[in-house]
């Protein structure tokens, strides 16, 4: 069995399953169990076929085999890693790689699933991976919203924000940056509407979603 995806109309809202196993019979298997209560399938036969692949935003998860020919499982999970992909992993190993999937599990990943796979235990790993995804996403989100707001001030702008946000008053950052009062002031306000928060408290919480 080569690359195949469900067939019935996939919408956004729709959470998509890829598989990665080199073993063709496993392969189907999984993907007829998980069509079977509705999810959106992707299955490849390596990592390479997988990243050949085209993605969308939708919610989604990735079983990964631990071994394969070529690029391991764990190899392939320190790839994505190491890319930056947040796309939550779901490691299946036979009895003797139960170490290799703790590893796994501490590179990252959610969950490992030892074969023979029980359906129940796949599909449950699957909700919590994929409800994984969704947080991961909001996060993301929120990230990416800040990241915008605060590439909005001017440099001055935000050297004043900068200094609030290390608590230093009004009257300390005129006298830091030779600046008048008033300047910093119209400077803070400026910043303030720009980031679309009213309270220190909301500009703080601003700050920490972007690790600040």
């Amino acid at each position: 069995m080569g690359s195949s995806r469900a067939s019935s109309e996939k919408t956004d809202l729709e959470p998509l399953v890829h598989v990665i196993d080199d073993d063709k019979g496993l392969r189907a298997a999984i993907t007829d169990l998980l069509q079977s209560v509705g999810y959106q399938v992707a299955s490849y036969d390596s990592p390479t076929e997988f990243l050949l692949a085209d993605f969308d935003d939708r919610p989604a998860c990735l079983v990964l085999d631990v071994r394969m020919p070529g690029v391991s499982g764990l190899d392939f999970q320190d790839q994505l890693t190491s890319e930056g992909c947040a796309l939550p992993i779901i490691l299946m190993s036979g009895f003797g790689d139960v170490p290799m999937s703790v590893r796994g599990i501490r590179g990252g990943a959610i969950d490992f699933i030892e074969k023979p796979i029980r359906e129940q235990d796949l599909l449950d790993a699957i909700a919590r991976a994929l409800e994984e995804g969704r947080r991961r996403a909001t996060i993301e989100q929120r990230q990416q919203d800040a990241r915008q707001r605060f590439d909005s001030l001017t440099p001055r702008e935000r050297e004043v924000i900068d200094r609030v946000l290390n608590g230093e008053l009004s009257k300390q950052i005129a006298f830091s940056l030779s600046l008048s009062e008033v300047t910093v002031k119209v400077h803070r306000a400026a910043a303030m509407k720009k980031l679309k928060v009213r309270t220190l408290i909301e500009l703080t919480r601003l700050a920490q979603t972007l690790g600040r």
